[in-house]
Order: C-alpha cells, then structure tokens, then sequence
C-alpha cells in the first residue's frame, strides 16, 4: 500500500460482495490487524453469526467455520487482542468496527458492519472504514430471517451467510 492510496477491503459473501474503504488515518494498528488476517485467509470461510435488522451484521469469529462449535459462535477470536483506538468517525450505515466484550481492548478478529446509525456506540468501538460499494449486499445480509441465539437475542440467522473471502489491498 503506498501512502496516497486509501487501502480497500474486499469481503465476498454468499449473498454478494462489498468493498469497504478502510481508515489507517484514525485506527493504524487495527487496519493493520484486519489486513493482516484478512490477507492470511483468516476469515475465509467464517460466516456472519449476529445479525439485528437496522442495526449490524457480525462476523469475524474463526469458530463460525465448525457448525459443531455453533454454541461458541460469538465468543472467538485470533488468538490475540489489540488495543482500542476510539476516534470521531461517526457509526452510520456502512461503518465497519470492531466487536468486543465489556473490556475496550478486547477486540482480536470480530467486525461489524452497520445497517443504520448506531451514535451510541460512537466514542466506544472503534471505527475502522466505510463502505464504498455493495450496499445492496449489506441490505440482503441485514434482512437475513433470525431466531433467538444461545442468549435469547434475536440474531442468530436462520441461514449460513457465508464469508467466502475478505482481501485488502
């Protein structure tokens, strides 16, 4: 990646693809870290676990790979957390950010994506990119039929929306 170039995010999906440009201006180490992975091949084959309808798509949690590991489908990671790097950037639709627990440094491999604004998480995870195109791709996931999930939250998908692939460059 040379300086003048904003680096992309490629995530192709079983309902389509979408590219995110992504912010190294405001959240270095965590680009750096979904880069990273997402070069590896980390998150191919994972699936988007959690969905709220106008709110987010989640994914990102390696254990999504292994259907029998479905009651630890939320609470994997890469092995390693970064630390938070909370900026301006506001949460609308289209704002991928990282997941994480109650601990702001917490976050390891998991993402979301916003279906609408969410300005309460604003200041609380951080916001690494935006999408530029596939907005139509968001809009299937984010209508993906959910049940209840292991908790009782009404996310769990009905149907795999399986990540195929997600590339930078």
């Amino acid at each position: 990646m040379s300086e003048n170039t904003t680096p992309t995010a490629t995530i192709e999906t079983s309902k389509g693809s979408m590219i995110l440009e992504l912010w190294p201006d405001v959240a270095p180490d965590t680009v750096a870290n979904f880069a990273r992975l997402a070069n590896d091949g980390f998150y191919d084959g994972t699936c988007f676990h959690r969905i709220m309808a106008g709110f987010m798509i989640q994914g990102g949690d390696p254990q999504t790979k292994d259907e029998s590991l479905e009651n630890l489908w939320g609470t994997g990671g890469p092995g390693h957390t970064i630390k938070a790097e909370f900026n301006d950037r506001p949460h609308v639709r289209g704002v991928i950010s990282m997941a994480r627990s109650n601990d702001p440094d917490s976050a390891g491999s998991q993402f979301f994506v916003c279906l609408g604004d969410a300005d309460f998480l604003d200041g609380k995870y951080t916001a690494f990119g935006q999408l530029s195109a596939g907005d139509e791709t968001l809009g299937d996931i984010g209508d993906t039929p959910v049940g209840p999930s292991g908790s009782g939250e009404n996310s769990k998908p009905r149907e795999r929306v399986e990540v195929t692939r997600i590339r930078v460059a």
